[in-house]
């Protein structure tokens, strides 16, 4: 086995790692989230909803 066929077998790697890993984070947000929050198109949305304090943006 040569350097060439351990990098393609590392970059084959990576790739599914980044694959799962992409996977989890969408099933992770889909459970996080409704579909309506997620299509909204209101800039900011989802940030103004999660502050529960709001000093975090600065009031005072």
């Amino acid at each position: 086995m040569n350097t060439f066929h351990l990098l393609e077998y590392a970059a084959w790697t990576i790739s599914i790692l980044i694959g799962a890993w992409m996977l989890y984070d969408l099933v992770k947000t889909n459970t996080a989230y409704s579909e309506d929050m997620l299509m909204s198109s209101r800039e900011g949305e989802i940030e103004d909803e999660l502050i529960i304090d709001p000093s975090h943006r600065g009031a005072k």
